[in-house]
């Protein structure tokens, strides 16, 4: 970390080629009164933006803090290899064509591992990266323009695309930003690592991820470990929910994507919430840096308008952000705030009639505000400047930041639409402690998760085997065998490999029986799974019907309340994901099913398995009786120990259906697909 420390927080800048991208670095430096030195190195120029140049890395007066090298890659590879010989303090390498580009490029791979020789142990970003911008410090290793400007505290950006980090700099949201960090595609120096530097920061007070590609679990767990340690949030917009974004993804960085269900599993097991849109990214970052993560999603809001009230509630639905009802004290004071004729209520409409009335308006804010709420909220809408009269509407913005310097409450004020609260007036806002919340969706968005950026303390994650391509079936029969010696129940069963002998086997086991046709992956879409066979008869005309010559028959377990599908299938980027659905024909019908990664708490268990859509039957739905919850909790406990136990060698499990009754879970089907032989 004290690498990072010294290559982000930087008392010498060297800048390293000429033309415009170089000289853009030096100017804003200097622009932003970065107090260090700089100096421009170029082998022919006299000077580089006004600065004398040196000939080269040997000419500077000492070894530099931080590096911008912006010239082409393979010269890059050997201006590296000259500052580690100098133990400068680390690089940012602006040049592309390394393993970015290596479907198109056969020299990319040698010239990338050529780099990582160069560099040693000195920590470098990119390549393909713009760099980074301290606006602490005013040292910004970073080739273009930008939109920030110098902060004395606030929040640091993550992200693999350049692009994206330029367009957050241009922000009119008056988020305070610390520092905004390109990584490229993470030759050297991982996105975890980098976080972890940044969190170091004392002048950091949240940390936002834009992430493409996790890479290196370790690391990842390590800092979500210091997110925890120093009580300082992490949120992430993780890409890759369709097929094209991870197709543009691994083409632009050569990262591995993984699956969205193992994204989502991995972002909630360290408790870093994950947004999906950059507009609630910077207000959750926002709210974050202002009071910090919130202790739950209830709000109150209010407006002057019974329109905006309504919208407030309707936005807040489906998003996790409730209304409590108001309380005695809340209404006392409201009343004796609004008088007797407006109606009481959360969301709360108080009227036109006190509009321009600053204290009436603070007054009412800090009778609404209570502790039993995370956030209250000021609904405000600016009228636009440059066409209208703004004068009337100062009163709200007082009487907020008035109601939270009386009741010492969080406190927001929030404009329905972005645009209409300008950014000197929720700067105004945000210096006095209050929130100021642009746009209605993603203000809902931001409190639900603020409310979930409380970092967790998961066990360690059962880490990806190597991955096949081509894996074995393994017979249902066998797949059982094996998982029942883990601790899964399933049915008395016998294999026959001829129609008369599945008769015989049946009577045996005794009616009614189920009849598989082994070797078949879906079974129910081939017709090769028959159910409720009460006679020899029934068995025989099921089995000859079927399209194999191998069977398998087992006892008809009776009484399920529910159904349980049990998945697991390892995802190369994210480790082993467990699956947990409605299982049966609903499982493609209901599509209700919730994912983790193993290894899981019970806490962890149970919380997916009262997420589901069928939650309710495995509780005893209208009076029926509820499923044996432990029953299922040995069973899905049986899943996990095998594929802890196996494995190497293991890309997939599935349970579906788990049969849960009100005494039992009995795994009905069993698939497993691996590639070695079972031991």
């Amino acid at each position: 970390m004290q690498a990072l420390k010294r290559l982000f927080q930087p008392k010498s800048i060297a800048v390293i080629g000429g033309g415009a991208w170089c000289a853009a670095v030096i100017e804003q430096c200097i622009k932003m009164g970065f107090e260090g030195d700089i100096w421009p190195v170029h082998p022919t120029a006299d000077e580089v933006a006004g600065l004398s140049a040196y000939r080269d890395v040997s000419a500077l007066p000492a070894a530099p803090d931080a590096s911008f090298i912006g010239v082409n890659r393979v010269t890059t590879v050997e201006i590296l290899r000259a500052l580690a010989a100098r133990d400068a303090g680390g690089a940012v390498c602006f040049a592309s064509g390394f393993m970015e580009s290596d479907a198109e490029d056969a020299e990319a791979a040698d010239l990338q591992a050529q780099l990582l020789e160069a560099a040693g142990e000195m920590p470098i970003l990119g390549p393909n990266c713009y760099g980074f911008i301290n606006y602490l410090d005013g040292a910004l290793l970073w080739p273009d323009q930008h939109g920030g400007e110098r902060v004395e505290s606030g929040v640091a950006i993550l992200t693999q695309s350049s692009n994206i980090a330029l367009n957050l700099t241009m922000q009119r949201r008056a988020l305070p930003l610390a520092y905004v960090v390109t990584c490229g595609n993470q030759a050297q120096t991982g996105l975890a690592a980098i976080g972890e530097a940044l969190l170091d920061d004392t002048r950091v007070t949240a940390l936002g991820l834009h992430i493409e590609g996790v890479g290196d679990l370790r690391a990842f767990e390590a800092l979500a470990a210091k997110a925890r340690q120093l009580g300082k949030p992490i949120i992430a917009l993780k890409l890759g929910q369709s097929s094209q974004a991870r197709a543009a993804m691994l083409s632009h960085t050569a990262s591995l994507a993984g699956g969205d269900a193992g994204a989502q599993a991995l972002l909630a097991r360290l408790g870093i919430p994950r947004l999906h849109d950059l507009p609630s990214f910077l207000e959750t970052l926002k709210l974050l840096h202002v009071v910090g993560p919130l202790p739950s999603t209830r709000i109150a809001t209010m407006s002057c308008s019974g329109g905006e009230a309504s919208l407030s509630a309707d936005t807040a639905h489906g998003r996790g952000v409730s209304f409590p009802p108001l309380n005695d004290r809340q209404q006392n004071d409201l009343r004796a705030a609004l008088g007797p004729m407006v109606a009481l209520a959360n969301p709360l409409d108080y009227h036109t009639y006190i509009w321009r009335d600053q204290a009436a308006i603070t007054r009412t804010l800090a009778a609404l505000a209570d502790p039993q709420q995370a956030l209250t909220i000021l609904i405000a809408d600016f009228p636009r400047g440059d066409r209208c009269d703004t004068t009337d509407w100062a009163c709200t913005l007082q009487a907020a930041i008035a109601a939270r310097a009386e009741t010492g409450q969080n406190i927001a004020l929030l404009a329905t639409l972005p645009e209409l609260l300008p950014e000197d007036l929720a700067a105004e806002l945000l210096a006095a402690g209050v929130v100021p919340l642009l746009g209605l969706p993603e203000a809902m968005t931001a409190i639900q998760a603020a409310a979930t950026a409380q970092p967790t303390t998961p066990p360690p994650l059962l880490l990806p085997t190597p991955s096949h391509s081509d894996p074995d079936l393994v017979p249902e029969g066998e797949a059982k065998t094996w998982l029942s010696r883990f601790g899964l129940r399933v049915p008395r069963a016998k294999l026959a490999r001829t129609v008369v002998a599945a008769r015989a086997v049946a009577a045996d086991i005794g009616y009614p029986v189920v009849l598989k046709g082994e070797g078949i992956a879906h079974k129910t879409e081939d017709g090769a799974v028959k159910l409720n066979l009460c006679s020899g008869q029934e068995v025989s005309d099921a089995a000859v019907a079927m399209p194999t010559n191998r069977f398998l028959i087992e006892e008809m377990i009776p009484d399920a309340v529910a159904e349980l599908l049990i998945g697991v299938i390892k995802d190369p980027a994210h480790g082993f994901v467990l699956t947990l659905a409605a299982g049966g024909t609903l499982t493609e019908i209901m599509q209700d099913q919730a994912s983790l990664l193993l290894p899981a708490s019970d806490e962890m268990l149970n919380t997916a398995l009262d997420s589901l859509r069928i939650a309710p039957l495995l509780a005893g739905y209208r009076g029926a009786p509820a499923a044996d919850r432990a029953a299922i909790l040995r069973a899905i406990r049986a899943v996990e120990a095998y594929v802890l136990a196996e494995a190497e060698g293991l890309e997939e499990i599935e349970i579906n259906p788990l049969l849960c009754t009100p005494t039992d879970a009995v795994a009905a089907d069993a698939l497993i697909r691996r590639k070695d032989l079972l031991r």
